[in-house]
């Protein structure tokens, strides 16, 4: 699975992994995780890290079968 969260944070102020972490309510690491795709984030994490940002699910993440 695909995401754009890192180009996202920086294009809203340069945010913090730290500071989506807590607007979410998941750690710093986690959201490292999440970008470097070494974690697929539930179904509700997924949507919270969407409404940070304004955009849409499909806006933040992508997926295609391999």
């Amino acid at each position: 699975m695909a995401n754009r969260v890192r180009l996202l944070r920086f294009t809203n102020g340069e945010m913090s992994q730290e500071q989506l972490g807590v607007s979410v309510g998941v750690t710093r690491q986690t959201i490292a995780a999440i970008e470097a795709g070494k974690y697929a984030p539930s179904l509700e994490t997924a949507f919270r890290i969407a409404h940070v940002f304004g955009v849409p699910l499909g806006d933040v993440f992508d997926w295609s079968p391999s």
